[in-house]
């Protein structure tokens, strides 16, 4: 049926989904990350905000040598990062490590989606550039 959102195969599969809100788009706009809306810059880290309609994207680099542990955790006080990440990767090189003990390695042309409860480090001498969907409002933010 026209206009109708695809139906899960299964009911298996129908109850492992999750259902996201998402807002309607109603105007049109466009903004660069290179005049940025919003601009934090923690330890080894550019984290370039815009806005667009209701949505913030964000341009996150991070330098060689970044960790979350060492450059966001003393700004954020947690021990480990509480932001959902949905995100793709431009340049770079990054290690994911979840306090589950599950691992990833997020390399350039890669979408990637990280749970809370992780680490992250820049692997190599290149910077990691990515760009977030999900957390980019909240992530690097002072309490």
């Amino acid at each position: 049926m026209v206009g109708t959102p695809a139906l899960a195969s299964s009911k298996k599969e129908h109850a492992k989904s999750t259902h996201v809100s998402v807002n309607v788009v109603t105007s049109l706009n466009v903004k660069s990350h290179d005049d940025p809306d919003e601009k934090r810059r923690p330890d080894k880290s550019e984290i370039d905000l815009v806005t667009v309609g209701d949505y913030t994207i964000g341009r996150f680099t991070f330098a060689p040598g970044w960790r979350w542990s060492e450059c966001i955790k003393p700004g954020v006080g947690t021990d480990s990062c509480q932001n959902n990440h949905v995100g793709y990767c431009v340049a770079g090189t990054l290690e994911v490590h979840l306090t589950n003990g599950e691992t990833a390695t997020i390399t350039a042309g890669s979408s990637y989606t990280i749970p809370p409860g992780h680490d992250a480090w820049v692997v190599g001498d290149s910077a990691f550039v990515g760009l977030e969907f999900l957390s980019a409002a909240s992530f690097a933010k002072p309490d």
